[in-house]
């Protein structure tokens, strides 16, 4: 029987980092509001991907979605970033052994939300959550990541990589190629403007995240607040549109405000709808928010 292939990678994706207890009701209001995608990862530090998997079963319940209308990605995080006395392996085992118990552990997580208990879980896509000290090690984990797909895994990506160079690097490696790169968009790394490039070379989507906290400067700007005005809706939304309007871009959205999420959803589409019917202006926003992101990037 074929394998049925990855969700499609909606606009924004739903952030469940450091939601803690609330993560499930969260998930829930997140995917009945209307996102169709969810980000997580097998790090209790910071995830309750227990919780996470509950509250896509309690969105698909309650409002009649199916599974594989909903992108579910999560991360495998390595010793580095774990909470020593709270880990999804055992921390003295192989990378490789700690890979695939970390995805056996998504699995159980997420599996509540499969069709029927007789059908495998799956997840959409597996993230690298950041490279090891050594290429060596960071190899040996893409490996193991690789074993587990397409059956339970169907792709996979990686986050925090910074330097062209080092996802170069993975790129060749790679038997089954990343096509996810999800940082932190933000003015010190200069907007990632280098790596986005070669992001769209290799036809990889880049993924941004703390795409509000920490471009509070941007929410300012004029050309923000020119397509806020223009397409009438909020400064958050008028910058994620203009994040994901530079192109093979997708935006990790947060919110715990249930209105916000449904405002976030449907201003993104008003947004893009904006684009349409008056490309003149949506050009002009467009060069100005690259002129803008140039004009204050900080690389350190």
């Amino acid at each position: 029987m074929a394998i049925p292939k990855a969700a499609k990678m909606p606009a924004l994706i739903y952030g469940t980092a450091w939601k803690k207890e609330r993560s499930r009701d969260l998930v829930r209001q997140a995917l009945l509001a209307g996102f169709r995608g969810v980000d997580t990862a097998a790090q209790p530090k910071h995830y309750r991907e227990d919780l996470v998997g509950l509250g896509i079963t309690d969105a698909i319940k309650e409002g009649g979605i199916k599974r594989n209308e909903i992108y579910i990605q999560t991360k495998f995080t390595s010793t580095n970033g774990q909470d020593p006395t709270n880990l999804p392996y055992n921390p003295d085992s192989s990378i490789t052994e700690q890979v695939n118990a970390s995805v056996a552990s998504s699995l159980k997580n997420l599996g509540s939300s499969r069709p029927t208990a007789s059908e495998p879980a799956y997840i959409d896509c597996l993230l690298l959550h950041s490279p090891f000290p050594t290429p060596k090690q960071t190899q040996e984990a893409w490996r193991a990541m690789e074993s587990h797909v397409p059956h339970s895994v169907r792709t996979l990506g990686i986050s925090n990589v910074y330097h062209p160079p080092a996802l170069t690097a993975l790129y060749n490696f790679a038997i089954v190629k990343p096509v996810v790169l999800q940082n932190r968009f933000y003015r010190e790394t200069g907007y990632d403007s280098a790596i986005r490039a070669l992001c769209a070379e290799k036809d990889i989507t880049y993924q941004s995240f703390w795409t509000l906290t920490a471009n509070p400067h941007l929410l300012k700007s004029k050309v923000v607040h020119s397509v806020a005005q223009g397409a009438g809706v909020s400064l958050p939304v008028a910058l994620y549109g203009l994040v994901l309007g530079m192109g093979r871009v997708s935006v990790l959205d947060g919110t715990t405000n249930a209105e916000r999420m449904v405002e976030d959803i449907g201003g993104v589409q008003k947004v893009q709808a904006w684009q349409t019917t008056e490309p003149d202006m949506w050009a002009e926003a467009r060069d100005a928010f690259t002129a803008a992101l140039c004009t204050t990037a900080r690389v350190v």
